[in-house]
C-alpha cells in the first residue's frame, strides 16, 4: 500500500506495479472465494455477498460481460483502477487507488481465477500489498429465466494497522464501493457506450 497527496500518474502506478509484481498474496486463503459462504468464513474475516438485477436477456448479459472485461465497474469518482486494459486472466495485476480524506491510497490486487461459462462471467482477485486482506469476485450471471445479475462477493479483514483501528468506517467504505459499482453496472447496460 502506498499513499500520495494527488491522483497517482501512470508512471507512478507502473513503477508501483513493477515493485509488487512478485509479492505474495497477503493472506493464506487464495482461491477460497469459490467455496466460502456464511458457514465457512475464515476466522477473523467478514463475508459480503451482494448482487443487483441488471435486466433481462442475452444482450444485457453480453453488455455486462464487456463492462467487466474492461473493468468499467471501477469507473467511480473516488476509485481508479490501473491499468484498465489488464486482460481478465489469472496473474493479471492491477493497482486500485481510492481517494479518502484528501489522500490517494494505492493498493495491488492479482487475478486468482476467472469464470467463463455460458451463463456466468467474471473473475476473483486477491489482495497483495493492500489495506485489506482477502479476495473478491466480480461476476455477471444469467439465470434460466434470462434474468441478469451483477454480483460482488468478498471475504476480507483489515490488514493495515490504521484500517484495524477504524474497521467500522472501512466496512462502510466497502459498502459504498459495492453500492456505487452496482449503480455503475446498471447504468452501463441501460446506456452502453
Amino acid at each position: 500500500m502506498r499513499i500520495t497527496w494527488s491522483r497517482p500518474s501512470s508512471s507512478v502506478l507502473d513503477a508501483y506495479l513493477t515493485q509488487v509484481k512478485h509479492q505474495a498474496f497477503n493472506h493464506p486463503h487464495t482461491g477460497k472465494s469459490k467455496t466460502i459462504d456464511r458457514h465457512n468464513i475464515p476466522k477473523g474475516f467478514n463475508l459480503d455477498d451482494n448482487k443487483v438485477y441488471l435486466g433481462q436477456g442475452t444482450a444485457v448479459f453480453e453488455q455486462a460481460k464487456q463492462a467487466i472485461s474492461s473493468w468499467k465497474m471501477f469507473d467511480l469518482n473516488w476509485v481508479h483502477l490501473y491499468p484498465n486494459t489488464t486482460a481478465i486472466k489469472a496473474g493479471g495485476t492491477v493497482a486500485v487507488s481510492f481517494r479518502l480524506f484528501g489522500i490517494w491510497w494505492i493498493n495491488s490486487c492479482e487475478i486468482v481465477y476467472t469464470i467463463n461459462e455460458p451463463h456466468q462471467f467474471g473473475f476473483a482477485y486477491g489482495t497483495k500489498e493492500h489495506v485489506e486482506s482477502g479476495e473478491e469476485i466480480f461476476q455477471v450471471e444469467m439465470n434460466a429465466k434470462g434474468e441478469v445479475y451483477y454480483r460482488i462477493k468478498a471475504f476480507s479483514q483489515p490488514h493495515f494497522w490504521l484500517v484495524k483501528l477504524v474497521k467500522s468506517f472501512a466496512r462502510r467504505q466497502q459498502a459504498r464501493f459495492v453500492k456505487e459499482s452496482h449503480q455503475r453496472m446498471k447504468a452501463l447496460v441501460q446506456n452502453p457506450k
